[in-house]
């Protein structure tokens, strides 16, 4: 493969990936409701590109749980209830709080490093109020802290569920008060991993997803019939 063609697939993948996370935000903030087909052409034309980027956009989307890809029938919005969603973040909750546990103790010297460099560029990020530079940090700093863990079964589990729910988590940041909430949970959990404190890594990751799932429960139609904590 030439260079100019290894950078052709780049572009054409890094168009993909936007395009399906401006589709996987419409869905969760309820702009394509369940059930709602989405026609190719008429995406092809809303994003100005070929139907390709489109096709592997709604691939993604498949893959996250968002979309239906139907054989020769094309693609609809998936259905998801508010109990599904609720047991996601209950899972993804005790799954990133083991990670974090275990990332107290077992996190190399340059993940620590990693660690309090990505906190500091959230904050610049939150008092900018720049809400896709938060969310991108925000992907990086779990990031780091489940690969801290050391177990390959659960950082395959973790990044698994992580992949279908982030567009529900990325949600939450649309409102600004919780950038500075959740960076202030952040502050307390990168605080107690770089203590090696594996008591309070566990019980404050766990409580920070469970403030995720709230603040993604108010900007998200798909909670509505959901009771709100």
């Amino acid at each position: 493969m030439t260079d100019s063609t290894t950078v052709s697939a780049s572009v054409r993948g890094a168009r993909a990936d936007a395009i399906a996370k401006k589709i996987a935000d419409d869905i969760v903030l309820g702009r394509f409701l369940p059930g709602a087909r989405l026609d190719e052409m008429s995406l092809a034309a809303m994003f100005n590109v070929s139907r390709t980027p489109i096709r592997e956009a709604l691939k993604q989307l498949d893959l996250q749980g968002l979309v239906v890809c139907r054989p020769n029938r094309g693609a609809v919005v998936a259905e998801m209830t508010p109990a599904q969603l609720n047991q996601m973040f209950e899972a993804i909750g005790e799954l990133e709080a083991t990670c974090a546990r275990h990332a107290a103790i077992r996190m190399p010297a340059e993940g620590r490093a990693r660690l309090s460099e990505l906190h500091a560029q959230s904050r610049a990020a939150m008092r900018a109020g720049d809400f896709e530079l938060y969310d991108k940090l925000n992907q990086e700093l779990h990031h780091v802290i489940i690969e801290g863990c050391g177990n390959p079964v659960l950082i395959d589990m973790t990044f698994s569920l992580r992949h279908r729910i982030s567009p529900y988590r990325r949600s939450q940041f649309r409102n600004l008060e919780r950038l500075s909430a959740s960076f202030e949970e952040h502050a307390v959990i990168v605080e107690a991993l770089l203590a090696h404190d594996v008591t309070t890594c566990y019980r404050e990751m766990r409580a920070h997803l469970l403030s995720a799932r709230s603040a993604a429960a108010r900007m998200s139609p798909a909670w509505d019939e959901a009771p709100r904590p």
